[in-house]
């Protein structure tokens, strides 16, 4: 392609002409994939909203239909001697500790596991051997409230949970097949994050995470399309050349 303007011509290789076109679409896809991701987000944000603004009941036939941190009341026992501690898991102001995971036996005899807080691991022992924490809880039938989430991931996790014979268990983000293992295939697959006014529960301060904001989305957006358009004006400068008599 040979293009004469005034005493210049723009005559880029076939190459450069394709490898531009490649990285253009590249970049403008991942610009409109961030725009939607916005949205997306947009909606995940006014489903949670809407979602704890109503206190529905929870049973297992609706449990995996709910979206992520409705607000939902649970009515059933606890069973204080099969609790897990989720180890290194920091607590809102960052000091190393444990949440503590109680089942509880719904009316369906279907069993939940209710997330009653973050609590130190440091009450007594050392730094290597840290005592574990007094989590008992009392087993009278109740109802309480909270909000319906996942299983906790981490980004990498070597080896498995950690499962053994001793209770309560001390794990490390165990996944849905290895905590079936302990309370059997009627454990539903999420959990319930217990409101902080419900008595018998520790360090509640929930975060509500949805990923990064819309404005973080449309920030990326900018960022690729402006990708794209430097790229548009690289390709023109470098083969825009004075032409030679």
């Amino acid at each position: 392609m040979r293009i004469r303007i005034g005493q210049k011509v723009f005559a880029p290789s076939l190459l450069a002409t394709a490898l531009t076109l490649l990285l253009l679409a590249v970049f403008i896809s991942l610009g409109f994939w961030q725009l939607g991701r916005a949205d997306e987000k947009r909606a995940l944000m006014a489903q949670a909203t809407a979602g704890q603004a109503q206190i529905i009941a929870m049973n297992a036939s609706i449990a995996n239909q709910l979206p992520r941190y409705q607000h939902l009341s649970v009515q059933g026992e606890f069973d204080s001697h099969h609790q897990i501690l989720l180890d290194n898991m920091p607590s809102a102001q960052g000091q190393p500790g444990y949440r503590v995971w109680t089942p509880m036996k719904l009316q369906d005899s279907s069993i939940v596991l209710i997330d009653r807080g973050w609590v130190s691991n440091g009450m007594a022992g050392d730094a290597r051997h840290p005592a574990r924490p007094q989590i008992e809880v009392s087993e009278q039938q109740r109802t309480i409230t909270g909000l319906i989430d996942e299983l906790p991931r981490p980004g990498i996790r070597a080896g498995n949970a950690g499962i053994t014979e001793h209770w309560p268990q001390l794990l490390n983000y165990p996944r849905i097949e290895e905590l079936k293992s302990l309370y059997g295939p009627s454990l539903q697959s999420r959990i319930v994050l217990m409101d902080a006014d419900n008595l018998e529960g520790f360090q509640r301060q929930w975060q509500i995470k949805q990923g990064f904001t819309p404005e973080r989305h449309l920030a990326y957006a900018v960022q690729w399309f402006g990708f794209a358009i430097t790229l548009v004006v690289i390709y023109i400068v470098v083969n825009l050349k004075r032409e030679i008599s």
